[in-house]
């Protein structure tokens, strides 16, 4: 909007000013609304000199801005609302896809395997090729048994517990700790246990859809390294 006169006049209204024909707006993180527009509009006109008011065809030009901020609006909240739609509708379906999962084994990035009583699969993401041992530890951690996968190339290894110490006697049923390393190298590798999908949820836009995996918990579903 511009200012009426030969003279540079200063108009606010709810922290919005006019000087000249600039508007701006002072709110930290706010967007001017219908109503503020409005409100400038009025006290524009409050405040201009009555013996040169504004003439109509900038009245015209002030009111089709008005009109446009409407319809910029609308339009953005439409969008706003679409967007929601399709994202739940995105999430609704994926829950229901990976329904499919329950009952299916799944390899997923673990750092401790539960025996009891049957062998259990992992998998070891190997970064550089070499020589890869995998330690099994108890909950006091003391080492129960290594695995020796020989040299492996980088990628993901598997390797299979039969769920017996360093001397073949079989451990007592429970959680046991497993980490693995490359090349007698201190840096752990990522270590990926084998369960079976119980269940599928959904945890929030900042977990998205999971698998709750027999023996390790709630994993999200874009974690899965592997379905078998």
């Amino acid at each position: 909007m511009s200012a009426v006169g030969s003279s540079t006049n200063s108009y606010s209204a709810s922290g919005l000013s006019l000087t000249g024909s600039t508007v701006t707006s002072t709110p930290s993180g706010s967007i001017m609304s219908q109503s503020d527009f409005l409100q400038l509009l009025t006290t524009q006109l409050t405040s201009q000199d009555p013996t040169k008011p504004m003439d109509n065809s900038q009245m015209a030009a002030e009111m089709a801005q008005f009109a446009q901020l409407g319809t910029l609006q609308n339009i953005q909240s439409s969008l706003t609302g679409l967007s929601s739609n399709i994202s739940a509708n995105a999430q609704s379906a994926q829950v229901l896809s990976s329904a499919s999962l329950v009952g299916r084994q799944v390899l997923v990035p673990s750092n401790a395997l539960t025996y009891s009583g049957s062998s259990v699969n992992g998998g070891v993401n190997v970064s550089t090729a070499g020589d890869v041992v995998v330690t099994i530890k108890d909950t006091n951690g003391n080492v129960v048994n290594t695995i020796d996968l020989g040299t492996q190339p980088a990628g993901l290894s598997s390797f299979t517990w039969n769920g017996k110490d360093s001397s073949g006697n079989a451990v007592a049923n429970g959680t046991y700790s497993v980490s693995a390393n490359s090349g007698g190298k201190s840096a752990a590798l990522t270590t990926y246990v084998a369960g079976a999908v119980t269940g599928v949820g959904y945890g929030g836009s900042s977990t998205g859809t999971y698998l709750q995996v027999a023996g390790i918990g709630g994993v999200p579903l874009s974690q899965v390294a592997q379905i078998n």
